[in-house]
């Protein structure tokens, strides 16, 4: 680990697994402003107008991956994290601390290199220091560079009459336009490509193989995330959802809904690969089986 500048603001912790790294801000944040192989493209997106900013009052979106309180809401949600940002090693283990928000809510990032697996672990937390209890979760948001296509995974198909039951959610907001040529709806994968130029677009879904994928620039993005078994998600019961706009793609991850008492913490974990060099197959069937195979050598 070292401390750098970078992209206008003169402390981020940059951290090495194998060949690829990850930059986090230190002077507001925290964010992972970068995520690529070391000396290649970022993958995570930036925000031109909000690199370098600092301190105010007004929400900065400045890009990479956040931590944010779900469900969405504008008085909890979009909490500004422009301050400076405590940062400690424990281990293998770096802690990143902004300061309480204004509803008394402390987050915390908690990042490990494991080279042995390739991989980056991610512990979100949120603690409520508040006087009362709130019902939440942690949802892990990753902006993702424009350009490339998300794919996830459909439940597993079977056919009529072998399961008559519904196998898992797909939830839509007022802005998703399932004609919206940039989506592609097959029988075991879901694909949202990001186009210059177009407008938002968003679908959620319940995915019980805690696994996404986002290619571009050559390589792929590979994020696993948890799955619990008959827990309450938000949205109408997504544990993922992405995102997307005239700039960049957004990978995300939810818990379980929590109640969370007063000195309680609610806690989710990622894990991120970098598959470099690889690229999703274009057939439904095959892109299927090379996600699943992916998953299966890449644990969470």
């Amino acid at each position: 680990m070292e401390i750098i500048p970078y992209g206008g603001w003169q402390h981020a912790a940059r951290l090495v697994c194998g060949d690829t790294e990850l930059i986090v801000t230190l002077d507001v944040g925290p964010r992972i402003i970068r995520y690529g192989v070391i000396g290649g493209p970022n993958e995570l997106a930036e925000i031109p107008g909000d690199l370098g900013a600092t301190g105010g009052t007004d929400y900065r979106f400045y890009g990479g991956h956040r931590l944010w309180i779900g469900p969405e809401d504008e008085r909890r949600t979009l909490q500004p994290d422009n301050d400076p940002v405590e940062h400690r090693q424990e281990g293998d283990t770096h802690v990143f601390r902004p300061p309480p928000d204004r509803n008394g809510m402390q987050k915390e990032l908690r990042i490990t290199a494991d080279v042995a697996a390739g991989r980056f672990v991610l512990d979100h937390a949120i603690e409520n220091q508040g006087a009362f209890a709130v019902e939440f979760t942690p949802w892990a948001l990753s902006v993702m560079a424009g350009g490339g296509e998300c794919i996830f995974p459909q439940a597993p198909f079977f056919p009529h009459p072998e399961r008559v039951l519904p196998a898992r959610p797909l939830v839509l907001w007022s802005y998703s336009d399932m004609s919206d040529p940039r989506w592609t709806f097959g029988k075991r994968v879901v694909r949202l490509r990001q186009v210059a130029g177009e407008g938002p677009q968003k679908v959620g879904m319940l995915v019980s193989q805690g696994v996404a994928a986002y290619a571009n620039h050559g390589n792929v993005f590979l994020k696993r995330f948890p799955f619990v078994e008959g827990a309450t998600y938000p949205d109408m019961g997504c544990n993922f959802e992405t995102f997307t706009n005239q700039d960049m793609l957004e990978v995300e991850s939810l818990g379980p809904l929590q109640r969370v008492e007063p000195g309680g913490r609610a806690l989710h974990r990622e894990a991120w690969y970098l598959l470099k060099g690889e690229a999703p197959p274009a057939d439904d069937g095959a892109c299927a089986a090379w996600l699943e195979a992916a998953a299966r050598d890449r644990p969470l």
